[in-house]
């Protein structure tokens, strides 16, 4: 799940603040203009994300995207991310390209991944794109982190959109997500902490 963000460490701070959730560094992503944190969720992870170098944003579908996040709606959730070991074979069912990234990772290991559906994603925002980690990658939700709130899980993500499209666009059913008719988006993400239950996004309209 990704959160736009105009600042990484204020809102890293505002969500240990508020949720009891703490975050580690990420890095800069060459090419796009962007950087992040992580905040670890296991086998999930949000990813509190920035732009840092605008122009450099401005040439990639990823960085216009987040650029966009951050005037519109900075601190809200913006979109999603599915994980699979078949990239090529979704790419192909779907009709997308694939794309490489990478960025610098703790003492200087090199984080590689493989992303497919940016555009798509960002225009329609209930649906993900999808990510295939490089062989020894380690995955992000599973970084070592203490969290004030204690161990934390997502339990449910809530989307706004066509569930019909979703589910086409997924090709698999069992993941953590409700989808409700309305504009395509990410409406709110849903944790189970130790110590509470964490929603993170827009309330749910009485």
């Amino acid at each position: 799940m990704l959160i736009a963000v105009p600042d990484l460490p204020a809102a890293a701070r505002e969500l240990e603040e508020r949720h009891g959730l703490s975050s580690v560094e990420g890095g800069r992503h060459a090419g796009w203009g962007t950087a992040n944190r992580i905040v670890p969720l296991g086998d999930a992870y949000v990813e509190l994300i920035t732009v840092v170098d605008e122009p450099e944003a401005a040439e990639s579908a990823f960085g216009r995207w987040v650029a966009a996040g951050i005037r519109s709606a900075p601190g809200r959730p913006l979109g999603w991310v599915a994980r699979t070991d078949r990239l090529d074979e979704v790419a192909e069912r779907l009709g997308l390209s694939a794309s490489a990234g990478s960025r610098a990772g703790d003492e200087g290991h090199l984080l590689s991944w493989r992303l497919a559906g940016v555009e798509t994603a960002s225009a329609e925002p209930s649906l993900p794109f999808f990510v295939e980690w490089g062989e020894g990658t380690p995955l992000p939700g599973r970084a070592p982190v203490d969290h004030p709130a204690g161990s934390a899980r997502l339990t449910r993500l809530e989307l706004g959109g066509d569930p019909g499209r979703v589910s086409e666009w997924l090709g698999t059913d069992g993941l953590p997500i409700a989808v409700n008719p309305g504009a395509p988006a990410v409406t709110r993400i849903i944790l189970e902490a130790d110590t509470a239950k964490i929603v993170i996004g827009a309330p749910r309209a009485s």
